[in-house]
C-alpha cells in the first residue's frame, strides 16, 4: 500500500505517516499545489488531506483531483462543523475525521476505506507455499523468511496485490520509483532479474512472469 499525506504541519505530517506505517509506505506534501501535483503524478491507494493548506486549500485540491482520479480520500482537519463535513463529502471525500484525532481511529478508518476500494486489501497473503505479511513486510517461502530489501519488497507486494493481472512496466516504475523520478525505467529490469534469482533459490521463480514488451505478472497458476 502507498499513501499520500497532504498536511502543512511537518510534525503532524510525520505523525500521520507513522500511524499508517503498519499498512504501507507514505509520501508527504506540505501545501495544496504540491499535494495535487503528487496526487496526479503518482499512483496512491489512499490520500489523507488537510483543508487549511497554503497555496491551494483542501477543498480546491479535492475538487481538482476528482476531475481525474477516484483515489480514496480521507479529510483530516481542524474544521469540524457539519457544513464543512457535508461540503467535503459532496466534493468526493470518502471520510472526514476532525482534529484532534485518535491514532487508532485513523488507522481503522483507513482500513475501512481501503476495504471498500480494494478487493485485494488484506493484512496477509497466503498461497501454496508463499506467505506475505503486509503489515510487517515479511515474505516467506515454506515458512522460511526471505530477505527482500527496499524496492525489491515493494515490487513483490505490488505484484501480489495485483496478482494474475499484467502490470505494464511503466505502471510498476511509476508506482515504485515515482512519476518524476530521475532514475531510468530500465532499473525495473535489473530489480526483477535479481528478484527472480532470489525466488529461484526457493523454487518459486515461476510465480513471477515477464510479459515480453509489456510488463510483469505475479501468477498463482503456474504451468507444469
Amino acid at each position: 500500500m502507498k499513501f499520500l499525506v497532504i498536511e502543512d504541519n511537518i510534525n503532524l505530517n510525520q505523525s500521520i505517516r507513522d500511524c499508517l506505517g503498519k499498512l504501507g509506505t507514505s509520501d508527504a506534501a506540505y501545501d495544496g499545489l504540491e499535494g495535487l501535483y503528487m496526487a496526479e503524478s503518482n499512483t496512491y491507494d489512499l490520500i489523507i488531506l488537510d483543508l487549511l493548506l497554503p497555496k491551494k486549500n483542501g477543498f480546491e485540491v479535492l475538487q481538482e483531483l476528482r476531475k481525474k482520479s477516484t483515489c480514496p480520500v480521507i479529510i483530516l482537519t481542524a474544521l469540524s462543523s457539519t457544513d464543512k463535513k457535508i461540503e467535503g463529502l459532496k466534493l468526493g471525500a470518502d471520510d472526514y475525521l476532525p482534529k484532534p484525532f485518535d491514532r487508532d481511529e485513523l488507522v481503522a478508518r483507513a482500513e475501512a476505506v481501503l476495504r471498500r476500494y480494494n478487493n485485494n486489501f488484506h493484512t496477509k497473503y497466503t498461497y501454496d507455499n508463499i506467505e506475505l505479511d503486509f503489515a510487517n513486510k515479511m515474505f516467506k517461502v515454506n515458512g522460511e523468511y526471505v530477505k527482500l530489501a527496499g524496492k525489491m519488497y515493494d515490487i513483490v507486494e505490488y505484484l501480489i496485490r495485483n496478482r494474475n493481472i499484467i502490470i505494464p512496466k511503466e505502471q510498476l516504475f511509476n508506482r515504485i520509483w515515482g512519476f518524476d523520478s530521475d532514475t531510468v525505467i530500465t532499473v525495473i529490469e535489473v530489480y526483477v532479474s535479481n528478484l527472480r534469482k532470489i525466488l529461484e533459490k526457493y523454487g518459486c521463480k515461476d510465480y513471477l512472469k515477464t510479459i515480453k514488451n509489456i510488463g510483469y505478472m505475479w501468477r498463482e497458476k503456474v504451468e507444469d
